[in-house]
């Protein structure tokens, strides 16, 4: 790149990137992404390193009624998954499950290897990952709030069914997207000079 073309800083940028902060689901409402903004996030998703252009993931969008309908199925389907535990806790989860996709918006990202490529499979898979973090920022960028979970819903096989994930499929996250019902508060973060060194010979 000569320096005639490289791009100059956008202070507006850096700023989202070093102040975004996920919010958890619960604490997701409307508005969310709209029909064209949602097309726009999964462009941004997509647009990741992808070494050998194998896209090895997919999205599956999950909105409006859906959201209902899809809790209402994890959660019998936990409770059939789980007879074995006290009812208890068993209705507990199983309640936590129908309530699984309160934010206006859930994309579920998953990974899905080629198999027999050139690309080692770790690879693509975090190609994967990198396409939620996209998502995650994309929304950040319009404006919203979100969080990349995982858990239950994204690793039981029955729940794997319900959410259409197939063989050789995994799922790398379910990103939840909405508008912070209260203004979220920063956490801690990593000291970032005490996991960086800069690399030298080794000595002899």
């Amino acid at each position: 790149m000569t320096p005639h073309t490289r791009r100059l800083p956008t202070p507006e940028a850096l700023t989202l990137l070093e102040t975004r902060r996920s919010v958890a689901a619960a604490g997701l409402q409307a508005p969310g992404p709209d029909a064209d903004q949602t097309r726009r996030l999964l462009a941004i998703a997509a647009r990741v390193p992808d070494h050998a252009m194998l896209a090895p993931w997919r999205f599956i969008v999950i909105s409006g009624a859906a959201r209902g309908e899809i809790g209402a199925l994890l959660s019998q389907a936990y409770r059939e998954t789980n007879a074995h535990m006290p009812e208890e806790k068993r209705e507990k989860f199983a309640a936590i499950m129908g309530r699984l996709f309160p934010a206006p918006l859930a994309v579920v990202v998953v990974s899905r290897p080629v198999v027999g490529a050139t690309i080692p499979a770790f690879e693509q898979e975090l190609s994967a990952g990198a396409a939620c973090m996209n998502l995650l920022t994309g929304a950040a960028a319009m404006g919203f709030h979100g969080i990349w979970v995982t858990g239950w819903a994204a690793t039981h096989k029955a729940a794997l069914a319900i959410l259409g994930v197939g063989e050789g499929e995994r799922v790398a996250g379910i990103l939840h997207i909405g508008t912070a019902k209260d203004a979220p508060a920063d956490r801690p973060r990593p000291d970032v000079a005490a996991l960086t060194t800069h690399w030298s010979p080794p000595q002899p």
